[in-house]
């Protein structure tokens, strides 16, 4: 892996520092209305089989995983930003985050489960319905045939 450089200043160091990879507002209004809405769901579950990784929102009954990615360090195309100062660094970070969730998903896929994802930027109601819509298919499947009930 290649080594971290230093950064900018002190204020860059403390705001990179402070930055959340869990629990962040966008995280936190999709989780409320969900949770407002009936649906019980974990937090941060593992990726199964799969170390130093995890899923935002998980319905491991369903096999649904959910992920609230971050504009910057997933690489929105509306919104993402590459920090000039250690910009070949960054770069390579950013595209190696990207390659990683591909992995994540290919590998929860291989195993059963959906993915969907959303940027923090995805109106929550918006969110949850798609989620909803997707919970709701899930319980019409006839287990083992994937075939739709009436």
């Amino acid at each position: 892996m290649r080594t971290k450089p230093e950064a900018s200043s002190p204020e860059v160091s403390e705001r990179m520092r402070r930055a959340k990879n869990s629990g962040t507002e966008p995280e936190l209004s999709v989780r409320r209305l969900l949770f407002a809405k009936g649906f019980r769901y974990r937090v941060q579950s593992g990726v199964p089989g799969v170390s130093r990784r995890t899923i935002d929102v998980a319905f491991p009954g369903k096999r649904l995983a959910v992920f609230i990615d971050g504009c910057f360090w997933h690489g929105c195309e509306l919104h993402r930003t590459v920090p000039k100062k250690n910009h070949a660094w960054w770069l390579a970070k950013l595209i190696e985050n990207r390659q990683r969730d591909w992995d994540t998903d290919e590998t929860l896929v291989r195993m059963g489960w959906r993915v969907l994802r959303f940027w923090e930027h995805d109106d929550p109601i918006r969110v949850v319905a798609a989620i909803q819509s997707t919970l709701k298919a899930a319980r019409t499947l006839v287990k083992g045939t994937g075939k739709a009930t009436g």
